[in-house]
């Protein structure tokens, strides 16, 4: 079987906050859940984060009114403090995701492979929205 390769999506957000903080509240559980869905009628539970190459993770995302969820967890195959997580999901695609600290503040670029459900745009907006939603987390706290 002969494994096609589709090109990275990316997105991208600039936190106005220093690398530290940005660094913490992508990695410690406590703050994952306070972020991690694309809108307000859904939530992340149950976060567990061995933050190391090798370690394993897993969110539970689901809709508030409990209709769906779904079980988001991987490996992380890259680990470096303040400047890149690499990681790769349950289902085989890879993310890659880097912190840059610039003028305005932290720069997060994250690119992952797409799944073959869903069109691409749906799946930029979706990251983009998490992406978008941990920015407003950070930034209020």
């Amino acid at each position: 079987m002969v494994k096609i390769t589709m090109k990275p999506i990316t997105v991208q957000t600039v936190v106005n906050a220093p690398m530290d903080k940005v660094w913490e509240y992508w990695t410690s559980p406590e703050h994952i859940t306070g972020w991690a869905f694309a809108s307000d009628d859904w939530e992340a539970l149950a976060v567990e984060n061995d933050l190391r190459t090798g370690g394993k993770f897993k969110t539970r995302m689901q809709a508030k009114n409990g209709s769906s969820g779904f079980d988001f967890t991987g490996t992380y195959t890259d680990v470096i403090e303040n400047e890149l997580i690499e990681y790769d999901m349950d289902d085989g695609r890879h993310v890659k995701v880097e912190f840059e600290e610039t003028p305005d503040g932290v720069k997060i670029i994250e690119a992952f492979d797409p799944e073959k459900e869903n069109p691409e745009d749906v799946q930029r907006s979706g990251w983009q929205a998490i992406l978008d939603n941990f920015k407003k987390y950070v930034e209020k706290l």
